[in-house]
């Protein structure tokens, strides 16, 4: 049977013991350190007392007198013994000086010999020793009586040990009283530090508190959403990879208020709300993130937690199946309207009149292949002219009609790689999908479209007009913002994509009325310069170069081949032609 290990300690346990452990030691040493020091100070103050005392007697008069006379003891002894109780001492003996006790608190012990060191005194010096005399140990002076210059009695002047370890018996019953109080009272702190500790850690002991740092640490990087951690304070306590790259903060971010990181304000507005946010949609300079909001609360508000998620892609495909849903959509009500025109011919003829049908049938497929001839013509970026040619059929299934300007132009390979055609579609689209909206239902409803290449000013036009109800100067600034719309909830985030693709772009947005009052959108993208491009010389002009001299080395025709003139011929004849091609360049008709 195996026996259940018991769980380590917690932290706040261990740091409990630890702390009483420490405490204990600490006052048990103060109170041995105040114990030898109050011990000295006693038996330094009894020697001090001592001193005093015998120097006292021995300067009195009257105990010179009593040495000359006959019977010192009966004189000295009475004086002996008041001075003694008065002065707080053990015994003052005053004796001859060899030694003989003239007086001594044991009245039997007068006349016989003092217990002591008395050689020092007997030459003058006054000397203070510990010694073990009747009364038991004792801290004792010796001072020599002075007749003169002669000695002529020594005082012994003491106080036992007894009595100096029963005044520090006194001192040390009171400081193990304050050691106590000190103990319980650093016992109770600790209790209350390390109770406070235990909430904090849950409990948990030092090995799982580091194991759940590792986990968190490698949680936190492996995630590859943003995540970011708010203090209570507003500031940025915590920050993974993943949300420093789509935020774009640097790796010094942590400790800074929110406020401050030069955010968008509806995102920063999201990160310093009190109220939790789900699944919002906030822009970036070049990205679109789904923002979740939660507040820590832990009987008070202690931060918020961020959770942050790229859409930009997404959105992006999002863009790119709506586009093509509108085609799907539109080649439905195409085929919807081309299987109407196919029964009224086939009515027609059926009814006889196959000349109305031919005129019926030509007159539709002319107006549907002008519109694609006018729009393959003018644009010729593939993606740009399917994008419009939806958009029409789109339109016009809304009763709104698509206009491509004259002015439209665009050859094939003018717009660079640095315009993604997703950025291009993400732009015109909006803006024609919005005009569309706008201009339904108004009178003669039209949506006006300008597609340009301009090279000789460096930018790609897009300009998207409608006869809608316009936009207010006082709305023009808030426009772009993510939310804005006036088609209920739900909705603006299309122009927002838009501001954000133009950005991407380095361009601008400019945001007019047209003629109607509708609103007009007008976004300049910035192309490249044009490189220079070798002049090709047609085929003829090669061949004639070909026979006449060939070219100047820098692919045009030389001197003589300019000007027609043949080296090998008479001047002022005519050249041969080419065969097959007559002398005007006209091609030969063989009968």
């Amino acid at each position: 049977m195996r026996l259940p290990l018991p769980r380590p300690r917690s932290l706040a346990g261990q740091l409990f013991a630890m702390q009483v452990v420490l405490v204990a030691v600490v006052v048990a040493g103060c109170a041995v350190f105040a114990y030898v020091t109050d011990r000295a100070q006693a038996e330094e103050t009894a020697r001090r007392q001592a001193t005093a005392t015998a120097a006292a007697v021995a300067d009195s008069p009257s105990v010179v007198a009593a040495a000359r006379s006959d019977e010192p003891s009966a004189l000295l002894q009475p004086y002996a013994e008041s001075l003694r109780r008065h002065a707080g001492v053990a015994f003052v003996v005053i004796m001859a000086p060899d030694g003989t006790r003239w007086t001594h608190p044991e009245p039997e012990q007068i006349g016989r010999t003092y217990l002591g060191h008395i050689e020092q005194a007997r030459a003058g010096r006054t000397y203070t020793e510990t010694h073990l005399g009747v009364l038991g140990p004792s801290v004792r002076t010796v001072a020599p009586v002075f007749d003169g210059d002669r000695v002529v009695a020594l005082v012994s002047a003491g106080i036992t040990i007894d009595k100096i370890s029963e005044q520090v018996r006194e001192q040390v019953v009171a400081l193990l009283g304050m050691a106590g109080a000190a103990l319980v009272l650093g016992g109770a702190g600790t209790y209350v530090v390390n109770a406070r500790l235990r909430r904090h850690t849950h409990g948990m002991n030092a090995t799982e508190l580091s194991r759940m740092h590792d986990y968190h640490e490698a949680a936190l990087h492996a995630v590859r959403e943003g995540l970011v951690m708010l203090d209570g304070r507003r500031r940025i306590a915590l920050i993974n990879d993943g949300a420093r790259e789509l935020l774009g903060l640097d790796e010094g971010v942590v400790g800074r208020p929110a406020a401050e990181l030069g955010l968008p304000a509806p995102l920063t507005g999201a990160l310093l709300s009190s109220e939790p946010r789900v699944d919002e949609t906030h822009l970036t300079a070049d990205r679109v993130l789904v923002v979740n909001t939660r507040p820590v609360v832990g009987g008070e508000r202690r931060g918020t937690v961020v959770t942050l998620r790229d859409r930009t892609e997404l959105q992006a495909l999002s863009g790119e199946l709506d586009s093509e849903r509108g085609f799907t959509e539109a080649l439905r009500s195409q085929a919807h309207e081309a299987a109407n025109r196919l029964h009224t011919v086939v009515s027609l003829i059926e009814l006889g009149r196959v000349a109305e049908a031919v005129e019926f049938a030509t007159a539709e497929l002319e107006l549907a292949q002008a519109l694609t001839d006018r729009v393959v013509d003018a644009v010729g970026e593939p993606v740009l002219a399917a994008l419009l040619l939806g958009k029409a059929a789109q339109a016009n299934e809304r009763g709104v009609e698509l206009v491509l300007t004259e002015d439209s132009r665009i050859d094939d390979g003018l717009v660079p790689a640095t315009l993604p055609a997703r950025d291009l579609v993400t732009i015109l689209g909006n803006l024609i999908d919005n005009a569309v909206e706008a201009a339904g239902g108004t009178p003669q409803a039209r949506v006006t479209v300008t597609v340009a290449a301009r090279t000789g000013d460096g930018e790609l036009l897009l300009r998207v007009g409608d006869t809608g109800p316009g936009v207010r100067p006082a709305d023009r600034d808030a426009v772009l913002g993510r939310g804005w719309t006036t088609r209920g909830p739900g909705r603006g985030l299309g122009l927002a994509l838009v501001g954000q693709a133009v950005t991407r772009a380095s361009g601008t947005l400019d945001i007019t009325s047209t003629r109607e009052g509708g609103a007009q959108f007008t976004a300049r993208l910035p192309l490249p310069e044009p490189t220079a491009v070798p002049t090709v010389l047609p085929e003829a002009a090669l061949l004639a170069a070909a026979r006449t001299g060939g070219t100047d080395g820098g692919g045009r025709p030389s001197a003589a081949s300019a000007t027609g003139a043949d080296p090998g011929r008479a001047p002022g004849t005519d050249p041969a032609p080419a065969p097959g091609v007559t002398p005007h360049g006209a091609k030969e008709v063989t009968p």
